[in-house]
């Protein structure tokens, strides 16, 4: 059984790879159709070895930190440039620079859902409950945010769950 770290973390893995990948190759990307009428078949940039990861796994997968990565994107709603840093040469992310302050803000918040899932949910004996029942990820509270939103409750609120509001 994976632990609920390692669940987090594919979780999460499988959503941010989205953002990297147009579908499911890694080596090209097919292009409109040349004035000949075949398609054209452009090359894809080598993806390079992942470095400075100071919280993922060091040795985790191009693709499994792709889909990491592509999970965050979809749980903040943002775009890789909201917490990497731009090259002024090539004008595209450069992932290992460490100049916004949202990548440490964004290494903070992983620790903590590590540290939710692991010492807290992990001792959850709900057997209603699934294991994505008792895993926090960044789309528990950003929800499609960068920002998470306020909580509000309902006007009839009486407190818990499923109890029904008293009249008065």
């Amino acid at each position: 059984m994976r632990s609920p770290h390692a669940l987090v973390l594919s979780a999460a893995a499988i959503l941010i790879a989205g953002v990297f990948l147009d579908g499911p190759g890694l080596t090209a990307q097919t292009a409109a159709p040349a004035p000949s009428g075949q398609a054209v078949v452009r090359p894809r940039r080598p993806i390079p070895k992942p470095t400075n990861l100071q919280v993922l796994p060091k040795d985790i997968s191009i693709q499994e930190l792709l889909a990491t990565m592509r999970g965050f994107t979809k749980a903040l709603g943002v775009e890789c440039t909201f917490c990497h840093a731009e090259d002024p040469q090539t004008h595209r992310p450069d992932f290992a620079l460490d100049t916004k302050p949202d990548k440490q803000i964004a290494r903070t918040m992983i620790r903590m859902t590590q540290e939710i899932n692991a010492k807290y949910l992990a001792t959850v004996q709900d057997p209603d409950a699934t294991p994505a029942e008792k895993t926090v990820t960044c789309g528990t509270c950003h929800r499609g945010h960068s920002m998470p939103e306020p909580f509000v409750t309902g006007a009839a609120s009486s407190g818990h769950a499923g109890t029904p509001a008293k009249p008065e």
